[in-house]
């Protein structure tokens, strides 16, 4: 991994707090400084699928607005109806091959979205916004 050196001028009183953090928990100050960067960092989506990064990714230049109409979006009825029929029948042993492909797509299609609507959650509440939990979005 590549390391880059960054000056950063921090105020007294909070390199006091952290200088005395650090001492406190056995710590280097660059390396509770590097835990809280990464902390107070935007939700990182590299550790996602590789199918769903690009997603991700794009998400990250959205404004606010497009951001809660992601993280706000469902499924249409009929894809959700569509989706349920297909795992009882799954569950059943009873699906067809074309079946089977159109379940694993509609599995798919459920967790992009899902990982879209929480990352843009995620998101949202790194910017400051107030995310209600996911039942009420």
């Amino acid at each position: 991994m590549t390391v880059r050196d960054v000056v950063l001028p921090l105020p007294e009183d909070l390199y006091v707090r952290l200088e005395q953090t650090a001492r406190a928990t056995r710590q280097s100050l660059t390396d509770l400084l590097l835990r809280s960067v990464r902390a107070g960092s935007p939700p990182d989506w590299s550790q996602a699928p590789a199918e769903f990064q690009p997603d991700l990714a794009a998400l990250d230049r959205l404004g606010d607005d497009a951001l809660w109409r992601v993280a706000r979006s469902q499924r249409s009825e009929a894809d959700a109806a569509r989706l349920h029929d297909l795992l009882a029948k799954n569950a059943a042993d009873a699906l067809t091959a074309a079946e089977r492909l159109e379940l694993d797509e509609q599995v798919a299609q459920a967790d992009r979205l899902m990982l879209r609507k929480a990352h843009a959650a995620a998101l949202l509440q790194w910017r400051g916004h107030a995310v209600p939990p996911f039942e009420r979005l």
